[in-house]
């Protein structure tokens, strides 16, 4: 059967963003190993075991190699203006990467909710404070540096602040993922005041949101999906549904050359 026309590339054949400037290889593994050690068993097993456990059960995989994947499926991109799809030339093929395939994956909470990315909250005595024991301003979100500072000094926090802080290192190491010292969103960050509303917000979406925003700037873009975060959980995605056998879902009327092989920029 004859290939149909194919959406252009996001980058030039050849002139892909090298991995050494697009791909993070920060924090993580020291992040990890200062969770683990701050944490007694009993809670970090918990941990594992919680709905957000998936990252620290992928870490401790170890698929380092995966980032390479990770930089191909970013890097041969095709210009899709669908919010949260990914579709990469897989040889002359295209291969599709969707939320459905990271829910399917990972199996976090991936529902559509309202003001996703910027969740009512109230800033609450309790908020404030324990924001003043993490060492962060109570407008900002905590950077992986401060959650790992934090977490050397928490041996006499209690049962439920320890666990708030092991929350905010997934969130700071693993669903944003952004370099060691940048803060994060703090308007996410708190959410982990209310445990049961942290646990079972759609971080799925954020996260694969996070991944989708890339294609806009490779270059520029902190990748979280990076060879301690995200990539270990792309190594075990079976190849994806081509487009032939979606009834071509990865058409783009707004295309006007094909990826085909060719060098489209």
């Amino acid at each position: 059967m004859e290939m149909p026309e194919l959406p252009r590339r996001i980058y030039t054949l050849g002139e892909e963003p090298p991995t050494v400037h697009s791909i993070s290889y920060h924090t993580c593994w020291t992040l990890h190993a200062a969770l683990k050690k701050a944490l007694h068993d009993d809670e970090y097993e918990e941990l594992k075991e919680s709905k957000l456990g998936v990252f620290i059960k992928f870490q401790e995989l170890g698929f380092d190699w995966a980032s390479r994947l990770v930089h191909y499926m970013l890097g041969f991109q095709l210009d899709i203006k669908k919010k949260y799809e990914l579709w990469s030339l897989v040889g002359p093929e295209p291969v599709r990467f969707s939320l459905l395939e990271f829910e399917n994956l990972t199996g976090l909470n991936c529902e559509y909710i309202e003001d996703l990315e910027r969740p009512h909250s109230v800033v609450t005595k309790e908020l404030t404070s324990f924001w003043e024991m993490l060492g962060v301003h109570v407008e900002a979100g905590p950077s992986t540096q401060e959650i790992i500072a934090a977490l050397e000094r928490c041996e006499g926090w209690s049962r439920d602040d320890r666990k708030r802080l092991a929350y905010l290192a997934i969130f700071t190491g693993y669903i944003e993922g952004r370099k060691y010292s940048t803060p994060t969103r703090v308007s996410l960050a708190r959410l982990v005041m209310e445990l049961e509303r942290f646990e079972n917000y759609p971080w799925g979406r954020v996260a694969f949101k996070q991944l989708s925003s890339a294609k806009e700037d490779l270059v520029a873009l902190s990748i979280q999906f990076s060879i301690n975060n995200y990539s270990q959980i792309t190594s075990n995605l079976p190849i994806p549904t081509i487009g032939k056998s979606t009834n071509n879902n990865y058409s783009n009327s707004s295309s006007n050359e094909c990826a085909n092989g060719c060098s489209c920029s």
